[in-house]
């Protein structure tokens, strides 16, 4: 399993990341959660804390803002080469007054219960709440099919959440290679441009929400 968490960390001010460099449940980190006028708030896989008792500066907001990607129609941005994504909450004139910055794990070996409906060739739809690890599950079913079944997979990555930000894929997703979105409404225009110019075997795609 890699996390990058560090960079996450880069990102948020120092009052926060040293607090959670301190952790001891870093390694179970799930989401920060930065809104303002209100404490900050981490997620683990079972419980929530508060971090500080002092609230939330637009300082702040606006350090963290000002060290990712640009913020996608979708209110989400992401750090170069990690899987880490910010989403941002925005008051009525448009400015962002809240964080949710969710930490992006690759795991490997996570697919074993359905490698063999992999293995079919079969359409296979995921569906699940937020935070189960469909993402995850879908990053390393493409690796799978590219890397050890050989197969021309192509990712249409909407919130470029499955190989993250950047134009470099991250190493996740193996051979497999990645499209990525302008804004989710032309996902559909995608994976028609993928079929029509790239040759896949495999159509991986994530975040379906259009016809």
């Amino acid at each position: 399993m890699t996390d990058d968490l560090p960079k996450l960390l880069d990102i948020l001010p120092a009052e926060i990341s040293s607090s959670l460099e301190q952790h001891p449940e870093r390694d179970s980190l799930i989401e920060v959660i930065m809104d303002l006028g209100r404490f900050p708030e981490v997620r683990f896989r079972d419980r929530a804390e508060y971090l500080s008792d002092t609230p939330v500066t637009i300082e702040q907001i606006n350090h963290c803002v000002e060290r990712v990607g640009s913020f996608s129609g979708d209110n989400r941005a992401g750090i170069e080469g990690t899987l880490h994504r910010i989403s941002a909450i925005r008051n009525r004139p448009g400015e962002i007054i809240g964080l949710t910055c969710r930490v992006g794990r690759a795991v490997f070996g996570t697919i074993g219960m359905i490698r063999d409906l992999v293995e079919t060739g079969s359409s296979i739809l995921m569906l699940g709440r937020p935070g189960v690890g469909k993402t995850t599950a879908l990053r390393e079913i493409a690796r799978v099919l590219a890397d050890e079944l050989h197969k021309r997979v192509v990712i249409i990555d909407t919130s470029n959440e499955i190989a993250g930000d950047g134009d470099i894929p991250h190493p996740a997703i193996g051979r497999a290679r990645r499209m990525q979105v302008a804004s989710p409404e032309h996902q559909h225009q995608v994976m028609i441009e993928a079929v029509e110019n790239h040759m896949p075997e495999v159509i991986v795609i994530d975040e379906i929400g259009t016809e």
